[in-house]
């Protein structure tokens, strides 16, 4: 073609991470290569019977496969606004404050559409999820790291942020349990964010895909519960890693019903809304004792501690996170983010994800997924050990 494919935003973009591991897992194993993939956060173990089943009944009625309404199934907007009341004690609005999502990440994507001009300024986690920097792109805005340390908790210093950011700044994304540091919440953390939007007029997006997904008797917060957190953000739930359902594409904004309505003015014209089938499915999960989650969380904190002191047993740096389905390791002296990935790639044939992809603070650590069975995490961990 004579002229350039792709618009300029595309070319804004930097490579996305997940892809690119995904490119290189399929390289070695078609060069016959036994790859244990630690490098991307997807459940391994199965969906619950209950959701499995009730997407079978529901599938099979007429009445779930017209074009669904962007608003949602009434009977899906109470079952998120049941969960919230019953787990976090959020009272929500199922007519006002409740929207289906596609997903987290399409919601990460969107929100930055509804609510960004170009020129504003997204404050973004780093490291985090990818999306938060190059959903900002997409929308002609600018992303601005807000760094997360080790020594503060892996949470931002709010009041490091220069004033002139903060005067420009229209949107803040958080995440916590933190992906991909597994940093957890446990002190006035959310009242100063809240504190902090209100003083300079900033969109909180709390992105809480994890927060059912905890260890040690930890139980994570919802932003939405800290008094005031109504007035300045909504939340974004997901039901991919809670449900083992990742492949379904199920989740929910939640918050500020202004927020809320201006992001369901942009999904009418994008996208004609969630199956409906599957949206009474996502209920069922709502709606249950929870019971999977407990069983789920006791695999993973197990997976945990065999990562964890296998990791210690060679030296390497980590402490075991309280949330979140990875564990967040310091490198070897002497190698970088990436020189430590490549090096367990070609030599120990294990994928794993490097930390400065994450974001510049990310350097200097890797992530490790907990989403493969006992024993090829054991395995991993052995042939990780066997380089260092």
């Amino acid at each position: 073609m004579g002229k350039t494919v792709g618009a300029e935003r595309l070319r804004r973009l930097p490579p996305y991470l997940f892809a690119q591991i995904e490119q290189k897992i399929a390289a070695k194993k078609a060069a016959g290569v036994d790859v244990i993939s630690l490098g991307i956060g997807d459940p391994d173990t199965p969906t619950p019977a209950l959701v499995v089943e009730a997407m079978r009944e529901q599938v099979a009625r007429p009445d779930t496969h017209q074009y669904p309404s962007n608003r949602g199934r009434e009977s899906f907007r109470e079952a998120v606004a049941g969960f919230y009341a019953t787990r976090f004690g959020v009272t929500l609005d199922p007519a006002t404050q409740i929207i289906p999502a596609m997903g987290a990440k399409e919601a990460v994507a969107n929100v930055n559409l509804a609510y960004l001009d170009p020129g504003d300024v997204a404050l973004a986690s780093d490291p985090g999820y990818p999306v938060y920097t190059t959903g900002p792109l997409l929308a002609g805005a600018e992303p601005v790291a807000m760094p997360l340390l080790p020594e503060r908790g892996f949470q931002p210093d709010l009041e490091a942020i220069p004033a002139d950011v903060a005067a420009r700044a229209k949107l803040m994304f958080l995440n916590y349990p933190n992906n991909p540091t597994g940093g957890v919440v446990e002190d006035d953390f959310f009242d100063r964010v809240v504190e902090f939007a209100r003083r300079n007029d900033i969109i909180v997006v709390h992105d809480n895909a994890y927060s059912e997904i905890t260890y040690d008797g930890y139980r994570a917060p919802s932003f939405l519960e800290t008094p005031g957190a109504l007035d300045v953000g909504i939340e974004i739930f997901s039901l991919s890693k809670t449900y083992n359902m990742t492949g379904w594409r199920a989740g929910a904004v939640v918050g500020n019903s202004d927020l809320v309505g201006a992001y369901w003015q942009l999904k009418t014209n994008i996208d004609s809304g969630m199956f409906e089938a599957l949206q009474e499915a996502a209920a069922a999960a709502l709606r249950s004792d929870q019971s999977s989650v407990e069983e789920m969380c006791a695999i993973y904190q197990r997976r945990r501690d065999v990562l964890v002191g296998a990791l210690q047993r060679i030296g390497l740096r980590v402490d075991p996170p309280k949330g979140a389905i990875y564990v967040w390791a310091r490198v070897p002296d002497g190698e970088t983010s990436a020189s430590f990935t490549e090096k367990v790639l070609e030599e120990a044939a294990v994928v794993i994800s490097p930390g400065a992809a994450y974001g510049a603070s990310g350097e200097g650590f890797v992530r490790m997924s907990l989403t493969v069975p006992d024993e090829r995490l054991n395995e991993a961990a052995d042939r990780i050990a066997s380089l260092v």
